[in-house]
């Protein structure tokens, strides 16, 4: 019943692969030796379960993906009043690479600009610039699920062209933002953005996020729920530079971005999105990857302003009335999320029961990219030869042409007389 889901992921990147806007990252030589067609996503689903779409195994740096996760891990290791007192939080509408602070304070505007992840390194606790980032290195790889590569020709093309990075770390430490050599904090820095990805590790790590800090696919707390909620604010607000405004109303999912051409993005409780695709537009956000990202948001449903529970709290309670029979008893807002868990969670007892009855009677709210999902579980079924019943009454999920082949009660009770009718009809071995 997944089938559905990968399906229109294949669809959706073969329509744009098509699409050659954009212009790699030349100012870092490394990054124009790229191949301009890479393509790739990947979707992690909260309980780990990924689906891979195009070039979703082809690594590429992290770049300023980097950047969210060295704040939640310094607001990890040193808290949020240390840190809030070296980084503020508020959008500055400038490029990411701007030479400038906030006019009162003197402190990066937000952690997502370059200033800001800078001062960010510099407070990851580390006794030498080796520690510092076999810290960061660590942190990364346990969102990720893997150690991560470091592409060594990247590291040193960055550090040979920093000269304007190397502007915003001495600007910080006139300003007293830094607290150690401006040079040992870059050149970690430098380090952070050339560690290799892939958009299967962005979904990942989005998936850690979106979990509030627990890795889905290991299952390690990686950080607090209180950690994951501020960088996520953050990166709703500041995350795509100043394309913020516009990707917010548009796709609504907090992200980040990166030069590499990689996007992350988190639906919270739900999902992580990791996008690659190196042909930038003028503010530096991958041109295929934005686009992706919205018609993933608007296809599927994923502002996350029409989402208030868990996708985990989707399945309210399975159980057997009867030998041969299986309920599904749902609950909350059923969205795709939700939805896909569902049609996964059939699909491997499907050898477990002759009939299965959907009861959406506690389901308040759903949107068509569910009742799609549902529709596929209903012909999944009835191709296995199974039985498939809905309990409906107020007619939330069945809706005329979108595809049901189950029959609709009013009760549980009405479905598992038709059930068990269904059930003495079959032949005996």
């Amino acid at each position: 019943m997944s089938e559905l889901v990968q399906r229109y992921l294949d669809e959706v990147v073969g329509e744009l692969a098509g699409v050659t806007d954009g212009a790699l990252a030349d100012y870092i030589p490394e990054l124009a030796e790229v191949d301009p067609a890479g393509f790739g996503l990947a979707i992690s689903s909260s309980d780990g379960y990924v689906y891979e779409s195009g070039d979703a195994r082809t690594e590429f740096t992290i770049q300023s993906i980097s950047k969210p996760f060295t704040y939640a891990l310094a607001l990890d290791q040193v808290g949020e009043d240390i840190v809030d007192s070296k980084i503020g939080v508020e959008p500055s509408g400038e490029a990411f690479n701007e030479i400038s602070v906030d006019d009162t304070t003197k402190t990066p505007k937000n952690p997502m600009i370059n200033a800001g992840a800078i001062a960010a390194v510099a407070l990851v606790p580390g006794v030498s610039p080796d520690e510092r980032f076999d810290t960061i290195r660590e942190f990364y790889s346990a969102c990720a699920g893997r150690r991560l590569d470091f592409d060594e020709d990247v590291y040193r093309s960055e550090k040979a062209t920093g000269s304007r990075n190397r502007a915003i770390a001495y600007m910080l430490d006139s300003f007293g933002v830094l607290a150690d050599d401006p040079d040992d904090v870059l050149d970690v820095y430098f380090r952070q953005c050339s560690l290799r990805v892939t958009s299967v590790d962005l979904a990942r790590m989005g998936a850690t996020l979106a979990r509030g800090g627990i890795n889905p696919q290991t299952g390690r707390r990686v950080t607090s729920t209180r950690v994951v909620q501020r960088t996520l604010s953050v990166m709703v607000t500041c995350g795509m530079y100043n394309a913020a405004g516009d990707w917010v109303s548009a796709v609504g999912l907090p992200a980040k971005s990166g030069v590499g051409g990689g996007i992350v993005a988190v639906l919270p409780g739900q999902l992580g999105i990791g996008v690659y695709s190196p042909l930038l537009d003028a503010r530096g956000n991958s041109v295929r990857g934005v686009l992706l990202c919205r018609n993933l948001s608007e296809r599927l449903g994923l502002h996350f302003l029409t989402v208030s529970r868990e996708s985990r709290s989707t399945v309210r309670a399975i159980y057997e009335p009867t030998p041969g029979i299986r309920v599904y008893e749902l609950h909350g807002d059923l969205m795709f999320a939700g939805a896909e868990q569902v049609a996964r969670t059939v699909q491997r007892n499907l050898d477990e029961f002759e009939v299965a009855i959907v009861d959406v009677t506690r389901v308040d709210d759903i949107n068509d990219s569910a009742r799609d999902l549902l529709a596929e579980v209903s012909r999944s079924l009835r191709d296995a030869g199974k039985q498939g019943l809905v309990v409906d009454p107020d007619r939330v999920v069945i809706r005329t042409g979108r595809g049901y082949h189950d029959s609709v009660f009013s009760t549980v009770e009405d479905a598992l007389v038709t059930g068990e009718k269904v059930l003495r009809a079959k032949p005996t071995l």
